[in-house]
């Protein structure tokens, strides 16, 4: 309970500076000072501050331009201090050492004007990199997905952390752990895949990468958002509690209980009538109590103000307070609003207890402790500041190998790719020559710089067509259409040069954007899934030459090729690779880099079968009582390469023979062991990707025909062999039963060593033995991994 004492009183206490006193635990120390503190100083704390927005119309926020109007003056608003500065690298264009200078100085005035002189909490946006002028651009999460690398991940999330770090950022907003499940949503391009498992331990391993290096991660969306009806932004979400618990939860209980993430973000999503922000069984009960998560929660975006203008559940901007503090919102972003006044006075009048207030400030305090702002040495200036660089030659080198390790390669009929150098190449379409056609909405280039064009991208963004060239100097460049529009007066142009040439790479796809300035990105939601603009039309006449053509998609969806795939000889597809993307496109097409990506979603045939993944139970699929075919032209996971494997010798490693006997058991609290063995048959070097899919075909509610449990890549010279083994613990077969609870079944299953979730390579039969187990939140989450040489006796 507060103290009752005045303020001053409190101050004169002998225990006054006990929360100076870095020897007690960060809790101890907040809760000496929060006594101390008035309640204006204490809603300071709550909320943050966006100095550069404008409300010019051209926002980077939804709604940005109705909520920025009336943010107070710098002095007021600082004058009990502040609890985060909002993007003050990311709102505008600015050299890093002189906003890393300013932002210094921002924190000594905010230190200055305040009696406690605690420093504001920095936050930016990293998904694709800091989100800063002339940083390095990495690929889209939908590449961390293709890759299937966690590791290389981390490693980028590590770099993103340590040059946030060195320009006095405390907190990145990312990862995004939202499973797609509607790809007509525009914000697909900014999840990791259709399956949790896959975006689990990918957004697991950015978040370790991040808070290793100090850097606060914070998740989003919690919870729903990429569930919205119709893949519309911010639409309510229609799903029951067993999809949410057993699709859209896991990414989340992965990154937190293997990642160590410290900040969770609220979703815009209302589901079944209940905003997330106002949501407190979702962020109270569950992710607090159940969970046992003890950072700090914030508001996306305006999302508190949101639950009287959007969502109508609250009569005012008290209201709307009121109800996200008790739901668990500790922080409003990204700037002072229902936080303020509003909730100033809500507290005053007796409407919101204070002690909601002092539950939130005691884990703001508690984190801004741990990141060193509230000791005596904290400076503002990282002391590093001088050699700052925001892109060299390390981060780059990540992004060219994440780049090339997330390109797929869909489709080689005879052999056509790579390309071979004696070839007339036509390069057709119109993202071959666009650089920005290599980003995501969320790049700092593409989310600010637009905004900005005086200042140029301040990163090299080679285009596809500038990598080619290199490689290829007779190249013939045709756009032939737009992105967009439906202006086809250039296909004829292109027609001709397809027809001149031996083959035709056909570069198609999106520009990211944001809210409808692009084709994929936040606020840019489709219909269908059809190529936007006149491309498709483009693609028939360039196939109908009849030379043979490479179809490059670079998109930040999956989009609907149809017969487009029947006839293009080579299917590759790139989901916004990053600044370096051109190369590694450029280097996969003509073979200096063997292709390794797998689709993190699948490529549909039809664009209105939906919404559809593969995460779906059998009448999901194609089935007698329906017309429509949902069947995609390529399923997750799937992806070739230019040399060839040999899978052998799958079984259950504690009962050989296995895999045509009798199911093995496995009790429902043990684990099982499956491995086979890998083998480069080509003649050269080349990296496959083993999948391990559960089948479970009996069980009490509908279950997905295939999910993914387990994965491996296996990089291997020609001739080389790896066993690859899965340790597989029972509860990663545990689903939501009838009652709602989440229950690991006994009961036969397969366990299936795949190729892609659309091709098994071997099917292993098991029985789950014992009784029915409830597992809950602290349940094993992932199937460990062994790829080692092959021991003697096998090929």
């Amino acid at each position: 309970m507060t103290s009752q004492l005045p303020v001053d009183d409190r101050l004169a206490s002998p225990h006054a500076d006990r929360w100076r006193d870095p020897n007690l635990r960060p809790d101890e120390r907040a809760d000496a000072l929060i006594p101390l503190m008035s309640l204006e100083e204490k809603l300071a704390q709550l909320v943050g501050l966006w100095v550069g927005a404008d409300a010019s119309g051209e926002g980077v926020a939804p709604h940005q331009t109705d909520m920025v109007e009336h943010i107070p003056p710098w002095s007021e608003a600082i004058r009990y201090g502040l609890g985060q500065l909002t993007r003050p690298f990311g709102t505008a264009p600015v050299d890093p050492v002189l906003g890393a200078r300013s932002l210094a100085a921002s924190q000594a005035q905010i230190v200055a004007a305040s009696r406690f002189g605690i420093p504001a909490q920095v936050h930016e946006e990293c998904l694709t990199g800091f989100a800063a002028w002339r940083a390095t651009v990495y690929p889209a999460p939908l590449s961390w997905g293709a890759a299937f690398d966690p590791e290389l991940v981390e490693e980028m999330a590590g770099l993103i952390g340590r040059s946030m770090r060195a320009a006095g950022v405390h907190q990145g907003l990312a990862p995004v752990l939202d499973v797609t499940r509607d790809y007509r949503w525009g914000r697909t391009e900014e999840t990791i895949a259709e399956d949790p498992y896959l975006v689990g331990t990918i957004g697991a391993a950015y978040v370790r990468g991040l808070e290793r290096a100090g850097v606060v991660a914070t998740l989003k969306h919690f919870a729903g958002y990429s569930a919205s009806r119709g893949g519309r932004n911010l639409a309510p979400t229609a799903m029951g509690r067993r999809e949410l618990a057993d699709v859209i939860l896991p990414p989340f209980e992965m990154a937190l209980r293997l990642g160590g993430a410290r900040s969770v973000m609220n979703s815009y999503a209302e589901i079944d009538g209940v905003p997330a922000a106002a949501d407190e069984d979702l962020l109270t009960r569950m992710l607090r109590e159940q969970w046992g998560f003890d950072g700090v929660l914030v508001a996306d975006y305006f999302a508190v103000r949101f639950l009287e203008t959007l969502h109508g559940v609250a009569a005012d901007a008290a209201a709307a307070a009121r109800l996200a503090l008790r739901a668990g919102i500790d922080v409003e972003l990204p700037t002072v609003d229902a936080y303020g006044a509003p909730l100033a006075a809500a507290v005053s009048s007796g409407e919101v207890s204070e002690g909601l207030v002092d539950r939130a400030l005691r884990r703001v305090l508690i984190q801004k402790i741990e990141l060193g702002l509230l000791d005596e040495g904290w400076r503002e200036l990282p002391a590093e500041v001088e050699a700052l660089r925001l892109d060299h030659e390390a981060s780059r080198s990540v992004a060219l190998r994440l780049a090339r390790q997330s390109v797929v390669l869909l489709r080689n009929r005879d052999g056509l790719l790579p390309l071979a150098a004696d070839k007339r190449v036509a390069l057709v379409g119109p993202v071959a020559d666009d650089a920005m056609a290599m980003l995501g909405c969320y790049s700092f280039p593409l989310h600010v710089g637009v905004h900005h064009p005086e200042h140029g991208t301040g990163v090299e963004i080679p285009s596809l067509r500038e990598a080619l060239h290199l490689r290829h100097p007779q190249l013939t460049h045709v756009p032939g259409t737009g992105i967009t529009g439906d202006d086809t007066s250039g296909i004829a142009a292109a027609v001709q040069a397809a027809t001149d040439a031996d083959v035709c790479v056909l570069a198609v796809g999106d520009r990211a954007g944001m809210f409808g300035r692009g084709t994929s990105g936040e606020g840019c939601d489709a219909v269908d899934l059809h190529l936007p603009g006149v491309q498709a039309e483009l693609v028939r006449a360039v196939l109908a030459t009849g030379t043979p053509v490479v179809l490059v998609v670079l998109s930040g969806r999956p989009y609907a090729l149809g017969d487009l795939v029947d006839g293009a000889a080579a299917v590759v597809q790139a989901f916004f690779p990053g600044q370096l993307g051109g190369q590694a496109l450029a280097e996969i097409l003509t073979g200096e880099v063997d292709p390794s990506g797998r689709l993190p979603v699948s490529v549909p045939r039809h664009a209105g079968g939906l919404p559809g993944t593969y995460l779906t139970p059998i009448l999901g699929r194609r089935t007698e009582v329906s017309s429509v075919d949902p069947t995609p032209a390529f399923p997750f996971g799937h992806g070739l390469s230019y040399t060839t494997f040999e899978w052998s010798d799958a079984e259950v490693t504690d009962a050989p023979g296995g895999v045509t006997g009798a199911p093995v058991d496995w009790p429902v609290d043990g684990e099982v062991t499956v491995g086979l063995t890998v083998r480069n048959t080509g003649a050269r070097a080349g990296t496959e990707v083993v999948q391990l899919y559960l089948h479970d075909p009996v069980a009490q509610t509908t279950r997905p025909v295939v999910r993914l449990i387990g994965y491996a890549r296996v990089p291997l010279n020609p001739g080389g062999t790896a066993r690859v083994s899965f340790t597989v613990p029972a509860d990663v077969t545990s689903f939501t039963g009838v009652h709602g609870r989440r229950v690991v079944e006994p009961g036969e299953v397969q366990l299936r060593l795949s190729r892609s979730s659309g091709d098994a390579s071997a099917s292993l039969p098991l029985r789950l033995t014992g009784d029915e187990r409830e597992v809950g939140h602290h349940r094993e989450l992932l199937s460990r991994v062994r790829v080692e040489p092959a021991p003697e006796g096998r090929p």
